[in-house]
């Protein structure tokens, strides 16, 4: 049965679906929590651009030998090269019709989001021979990769809700979504960064485990955690509401599998149990939901 599931789960997480799932699940979180219907474009724009922007990313940082490559899942991207070509050719393309389906306040977001996650990996700079690209930049590629996650997963639903009059929510609210999710996101990405310490040294990556040392960005982790929690208790002054305590579990999980992560951890930990997170956020505000109506 294993032999039969695992070709399977590779693919999902490998080939970036699984990752643009979890985009797809942070939308639906921000329609539920401002009281809007989901807006199936913006749904849409989420899935295809998370998987043909992820996987670009791949494919232009090819390493020499990828079958050499110390990550399974390099390994398994590059010898199914044609597939994750045609993969990534056809949902970039997809993304044009989409994006004549939403608000023009929505466009001009979507193309900020689509210049900033293009220059995240492309070698956009030169000093003598050595190219690099804005990731390369100290302390730029968790706030790059943060910020691109909140506008497009939390900002980008929000205006097309508003746009289409099927939500109302104050700037005050709106401020606080913001923020709340950029700490949650900006959490998750920092033990990716732990993982991959050592090569980031190597590349010359300022992150913040280079920077502050990895029991620095373990603890940072938890306080931007923390600043989530205080933040959801002040949304939309809900308080000790069911939402609040689906998301509070949420963040005590993540804080856990954050303090478990270690180097030494396979990459099913950090691409199916940490991102999944992602849309566990979801299917919790809708379980706590259901019961407390049912109470």
């Amino acid at each position: 049965m294993r032999k039969l599931i695992q070709p399977v789960f590779d693919f999902l997480l490998f080939s970036n679906i699984f990752m643009s799932l979890c985009a797809v699940a942070q939308g639906l979180l921000t329609f539920y929590l401002i009281g809007s219907k989901p807006v199936y474009s913006v749904l849409g724009l989420l899935f295809t651009s998370t998987l043909g922007i992820y996987n670009f990313c791949i494919l232009i940082s090819k390493p020499k030998q990828p079958e050499k490559s110390s990550h399974k899942r390099i390994r398994w991207f590059f010898s199914h090269y044609r597939l994750m070509v045609t993969l990534t050719i056809v949902s970039l393309l997809s993304l044009i019709p989409l994006f004549f389906l939403i608000s023009g306040a929505s466009k001009i977001l979507l193309i900020f989001l689509a210049v900033i996650s293009f220059g995240y990996g492309l070698p956009l700079f030169s000093v003598g021979e050595q190219k690099f690209g804005l990731r390369n930049i100290p302390g730029l590629k968790l706030f790059m990769i943060t910020l691109v996650w909140t506008m497009s997963c939390c900002l980008l639903p929000v205006l097309e809700a508003q746009a289409m009059q099927m939500a109302t929510i104050s700037m005050r609210d709106t401020t606080i979504l913001l923020a709340k999710r950029f700490l949650f996101i900006g959490a998750l990405a920092i033990p990716f960064d732990i993982r991959d310490l050592f090569e980031d040294k190597q590349l010359g990556l300022k992150t913040i485990p280079v920077s502050w040392g990895e029991k620095n960005a373990y603890l940072f982790c938890q306080v931007l955690l923390a600043g989530y929690v205080v933040l959801l208790f002040l949304f939309r002054n809900n308080g000790f509401s069911a939402d609040f305590w689906a998301l509070t579990i949420t963040v005590v999980l993540t804080g856990w599998l954050i303090f478990k992560s270690k180097r030494e951890k396979n990459e099913y930990y950090y691409f199916f149990y940490l991102d999944g997170v992602l849309i566990l956020q979801y299917v919790f505000v809708l379980i706590f939901r259901l019961i407390s109506v049912h109470l």
